[in-house]
């Protein structure tokens, strides 16, 4: 085996963050396709706002050296080197809501390019049980021509990355690990013990390392769908969910979930990696896949609010000006990928309203070509038929809103977060 030189695959919002920790003790290749991604860490800009300027700035060096910090590229070759390589490439869904795992595909041929005596390669992407014993490790024989747990070894240990969480940082997560061999296990949780502050977990098998990955997003999706179908209920009996969620939690074990837009890459894609295994044992996932359901019609129940409550104040909605706040996945974050406020805006430009986005944190240019839709930094300076606050991002909580309201207008807040009256909420 050669030097202790890691090799981080994919530079996004788990693998950067990883690669700056572990470059604080070790040599680190950070290695991913976009040279446009590449060029921007080299100049010490994350837009992904995970590591800031001087954190990325204190650990960049200029060439693969076998000191300590950072050598960014979009050179596969420059891997060639590392001995541990740690995968961290997305896997999204497709339209059909079926795992893609085409980003590791690609990944594993890349690396079986480089594979040498000893090196252990550790899959960090979420998966469901035996992705990566019985589809990436195949591919990494057929490509390297080198036997499994012979010449090299596999490890799993699943990312637990926040995005935007400036407390529970990548450091401070507690660590899950796992490994191919008792000995690889052993290698793999060593290696994370010594820069995870948090700790780490050795699990049994890598197959229970996945499977508890892919259960911890299921189960927050499932307890949100819950809330969600109460919130519904509520709103047809005139209750203020949230008032009621508040005397609920006065019980010492109630769970607190509050309604809301489940998307992003985690909790709005996981259990269907979890229903996919589960289908391929012929067993149909019904709590998971209902609770699915629940979210993704969150979109469109929301927007039908707004349309409602318009309509009530007999404002035609072909003729509205509406004011959508967020279209980031999550509060005081950029990410704006699988955001569920997409769906808001689209159905309610199905109405005919005259939509304008604002979001503070996601780039205007993500997320047209991500998902079509223009969007600006500020609110500006005119009035509105309806306000719909979609993101409790910080720079919506403070302003009064009701100022960019024209009279008889209506404000619906998703999150339930405004300080003020409000004419519809979940």
């Amino acid at each position: 085996m050669r030097t202790s030189k890691i090799g981080i695959i994919g530079l996004g919002y788990v693998g950067m963050p990883l690669a700056h920790l572990f470059s604080n003790r070790y040599p680190v290749i950070g290695y991913d396709l976009s040279s446009k991604r590449v060029n921007e860490l080299n100049l010490g800009t994350d837009h992904t706002l995970e590591i800031s300027k001087e954190q990325l700035e204190s650990v960049l060096k200029p060439n693969d050296s076998e000191e300590n910090g950072l050598f960014i590229t979009n050179v596969a070759a420059e891997l060639k080197s590392c001995s541990i390589y740690i995968v961290t490439v997305p896997t999204p869904v497709t339209l059909e809501h079926k795992p893609d795992l085409s980003a590791l595909q690609m990944a594993c041929i890349t690396l079986s390019n480089f594979l040498e005596q000893g090196d252990i390669i550790i899959f960090e992407s979420t998966v469901y049980p035996g992705v990566t014993e019985d589809y990436c490790v195949p591919i990494l024989e057929k490509h390297s021509g080198l036997i499994f747990n012979k010449d090299f070894f596999v490890g799993y240990s699943p990312e637990r990355v926040n995005p935007g969480d400036k407390k529970h940082t990548v450091d401070k997560i507690l660590k899950v690990t796992s490994g191919s061999t008792p000995k690889t296990a052993l290698k793999i949780d060593e290696l994370y013990a010594s820069v995870i502050s948090a700790g780490t977990y050795l699990a049994p098998s890598i197959k229970v390392a996945e499977a508890a990955k892919v259960i911890e997003n299921s189960q927050r999706d499932i307890n949100i769908a819950f809330i969600n179908e109460l919130s519904k209920i509520f709103n047809l009996m005139g209750l203020d969910t949230q008032a009621v969620l508040k005397a609920a939690a006065t019980k010492w074990n109630f769970m607190p979930f509050t309604p809301g837009l489940v998307g992003g890459h985690c909790i709005g894609i996981d259990p269907y990696y979890l229903a996919e295994i589960a289908q391929q044992h012929h067993y149909n996932p019904e709590i998971i896949l209902a609770g699915r359901r629940m979210n993704d019609s969150m979109g469109h129940y929301v927007a039908a609010e707004v349309i409602k409550l318009l309509t009530k104040k007999s404002l035609s909605p072909n003729a509205c000006d509406i004011l959508v706040l967020g279209i980031a996945f999550k509060e005081n974050c950029p990410d704006a990928r699988n955001s569920k406020a997409v769906d808001v805006v689209r159905q309610l430009q199905s109405y005919g309203a005259n939509v304008t986005v604002v979001d503070p944190w996601a780039n205007p240019d993500d997320v047209l070509m991500e998902h079509g839709i223009q969007t600006l930094k500020i609110i500006p300076v005119k009035l509105f038929d309806a306000i719909v606050l979609t993101v409790a991002h910080q720079q919506f909580i403070t302003p009064d809103l009701t100022s960019f309201l024209a009279e008889g207008g209506i404000i619906y807040d998703v999150k339930g977060i405004l300080p003020y009256p409000v004419d519809g909420k979940l």
